[in-house]
């Protein structure tokens, strides 16, 4: 049977040319034996406390790593998790991974992560690889499951929390916000506001799927109000503060009477759109006004404070690392957990 510093990684030399240290090493350094050693780095509860503290000092002293593979291997407990998110380009994605590992860690447990790219099929090969070291669970904001993908999770007999979107039916767990209604909210509150001529700007929604569902809500509920958009601008690229500028340019450019309002997919192309507007010298909100999504702190800090939605990303981190802990632990735990939504007024609409 495997167990820790059996494989040949653990006793093979570095690329320095110095030896790594071995669980043996570390076992004579600190006075004790193999399994006890190994016992103390995993914080196993009957290893008695200045044993555990003899130990991580000896293990600090040879500079020795715990080969977790080894473990892993033999079947023993990971404390690893493995998270697969679609971006790391804006504070939005690490906003949430703060939330997640904050609980986690303070648990003994490290998130391992893979960026898909919003690509269903690297999100596929992500999960292929990481439910190969055996996780204790898996966290994703879903680019758009593949057929095999589904397969690969419902398989692995581990939690699987997926985050941002409870308007979908998890394989798992969901941990999120309804997308479709924050949508639907910020158009009753511009129509509430006295708007009539509406126009949107989007990114590639058609793989960002929960900004499809946004913009979706959005739409729909203008139409309860007896609203329609007079345009929109949805470029096939990824958000950026950039493509928001150049989207609201484009689309200011192809109507021929001006919007009320604009709304966005999300703040950093609405921020985008303040730097158009400011740099052509339209006032925000006399000559147009501006909405977004997500409730960043960029938006909050312009001289026109953003009209938007918090999306709770970083407790939404923080109640997915709650619900894999509590499964863990053999606790009951809801399948969906709506961290709920706060529109941020502003100033730009």
């Amino acid at each position: 049977m495997l167990g820790e510093g059996s494989l040949a990684l653990d006793d093979a030399s570095t690329f320095s040319g110095r030896p790594r240290p071995t669980l043996r090493d570390l076992a004579r350094e600190a006075g004790v034996s193999e399994i006890t050693a190994s016992r103390a780095l995993r914080g196993e509860a009957h290893v008695l406390p200045e044993t555990t503290a003899r130990v991580q000092e000896a293990a600090r002293k040879l500079g020795y790593v715990r080969n977790r593979l080894a473990g892993s291997l033999a079947g023993g407990p990971s404390n690893q998790v493995g998270v697969v998110l679609p971006s790391l380009a804006n504070v939005v994605f690490p906003d949430v991974l703060k939330g997640l590992e904050e609980v986690l860690e303070e648990a003994g447990f490290h998130p391992v992560l893979g960026i898909s790219n919003y690509d269903p099929d690297r999100e596929e090969h992500l999960l292929e690889a990481l439910l190969a070291w055996r996780p204790a669970a898996i966290v994703l904001a879903s680019a758009g499951l593949s057929e095999r993908g589904i397969a690969l999770l419902r398989s692995a007999n581990l939690p699987v929390v997926e985050i941002m979107d409870v308007d979908v039916e998890p394989i798992d767990m969901a941990v999120g916000i309804s997308q479709t209604a924050s949508g639907r909210a910020m158009a009753y509150y511009l129509s509430g506001r006295g708007y009539r001529r509406f126009a949107y700007v989007g990114h590639d929604i058609a793989r960002d799927r929960r900004a499809g569902r946004r913009f979706e809500g959005f739409r729909s509920a203008l139409a309860e109000c007896g609203h329609a958009l007079a345009g929109e601008m949805i470029l096939q690229e990824p958000s950026s503060v950039t493509l928001g500028r150049t989207g609201t340019e484009r689309l200011l450019a192809a109507m021929p009477e001006r919007p009320d309002v604009i709304y966005y997919s999300n703040d950093d192309l609405a921020v985008g759109g303040m730097y158009h507007c400011i740099g052509t010298g339209l006032s925000v909100p006399a000559d147009v006004a501006l909405a977004g999504f997500n409730g960043l702190e960029i938006g909050q800090a312009l001289p026109v404070p953003l009209t938007t939605i918090s999306s709770g990303r970083h407790e939404i981190g923080r109640r997915a690392a709650d619900q894999i802990l509590r499964r863990l632990r053999g606790e009951t735990v809801e399948r969906k957990v709506d961290v709920g939504f706060t529109l941020l007024a502003g100033a730009s609409a």
